[in-house]
């Protein structure tokens, strides 16, 4: 398993890129407008389950355990694909959908994260990516009446907080590409 991250770690880098770009788009434009807001977080899942699909792919080819990678993926495309087609969903039911979204995928990434950890001891990323997320979609069920430009701030400062945390693991894999090829070389 280790050595297909290590290998594909660009998918992180790229899945967390896509996460600090959308943050910063949604602490830039706080006054956004519920359609546009829509639009980007629908591309946003798309992008992530769609690289969430090839790490699935990869993990599969190599004989790893890949499940929760293609339910991440496919669970992203969906959340995608309702926010394209219902675009006209209010505010209230965008947010509890984006709470499920954020709650599962944080469950999801933490299934990766403690696989990853029997192979790397100690290292967090994932576990606070995924823990991170869980709060964020809490957080959005929690406290529903926030108002809008709370909830666009959070989803920002929640973007900007997953991604880096993924673009962190991104990296630590890719420092680790040579080792691992070599304890299994």
């Amino acid at each position: 398993m280790l050595d297909v991250l290590c290998r594909n770690w660009w998918t992180f880098a790229i899945r967390g890129a896509a996460a600090v770009i959308f943050g910063i788009l949604a602490l830039a434009m706080p006054g956004i407008a519920l359609y546009v807001l829509v639009i980007l977080f629908g591309a946003y899942c798309m992008v992530d389950g769609i690289f969430a699909l090839i790490g699935a792919v990869r993990e599969a080819e190599a004989h790893n355990r890949w499940a929760h990678l293609l339910f991440v993926g496919i669970f992203g495309i969906l959340v995608g694909a309702i926010t394209f087609f219902f675009w006209q969903i209010t505010a209230f039911a965008l947010l509890y959908l984006i709470a499920a979204w954020a709650i599962v995928t944080g469950i999801l990434e933490l299934v990766g994260a403690f696989e990853l950890r029997r192979h790397l001891p100690g290292d967090l990323w994932w576990v606070l990516a995924g823990l991170v997320s869980i709060a964020f979609g809490v957080l959005l069920i929690v406290r529903p009446l926030g108002g809008a430009l709370a909830v666009v701030w959070i989803i920002g400062f929640y973007a900007i907080i997953f991604g880096g945390f993924l673009i962190g693991l991104a990296f630590r894999l890719r420092s680790l590409k040579g080792a691992s090829t070599a304890a299994t070389g």
